[in-house]
């Protein structure tokens, strides 16, 4: 009986599209953990006469990009590619820059629309991938993160009106 380290994947999707899938999603991986950072930071950080409300609304917020982060990792790993953990991974592979120092309330407010649609973006790149690949459970993800990352871009430009 020959001894196997591994269990093929045999799951109607081929390993080069698994591959190239796994790729985009780590990218989406590290657009959301980078806005998860981002958000508990400005949720920590807040000033000014919006402080309640900010903070809270942040709060929610990152709340549910951490959720997210597992989701999207677990996906990546559900293809059989080991997906990326690292900051130095994240900042290689995220389109989201940090920002330094204190920021007024507005300007995180501002910022947090730019990565909500910026991780929006990213995950409408992957679509023509998961479509050659007949991949419908990444194509499900990413249209509910979409959805919601729409939603909140939504929720806080209707703070700057």
């Amino acid at each position: 009986m020959k001894n196997q380290t591994s269990v093929p994947i045999q799951i109607g999707i081929q390993e080069k599209d698994r591959k190239v899938i796994a790729a985009g999603l780590s990218k989406l991986l590290a657009d959301t953990y980078s806005l998860y950072l981002k958000t508990h930071n400005f949720h920590w950080n807040v000033t000014g006469p919006m402080f309640q409300t900010l903070h809270l609304m942040f709060e929610v917020q990152y709340n549910e990009l951490w959720t997210a982060t597992d989701l999207i990792a677990e996906r990546i790993r559900s293809l059989g590619v080991f997906a990326p953990g690292t900051y130095s991974e994240f900042a290689a592979l995220s389109s989201i820059k940090e920002e330094k120092g204190p920021v007024e309330a507005t300007s995180m407010v501002r910022s947090l629309v730019e990565g909500h649609e910026a991780v929006i973006r990213t995950a409408r790149v992957l679509f023509p991938a998961l479509e050659k690949a007949e991949d419908q459970v990444s194509m499900d993800l990413l249209t509910q993160r979409m959805q919601i990352h729409e939603k909140t871009a939504w929720m806080l430009r209707s703070l700057l009106s």
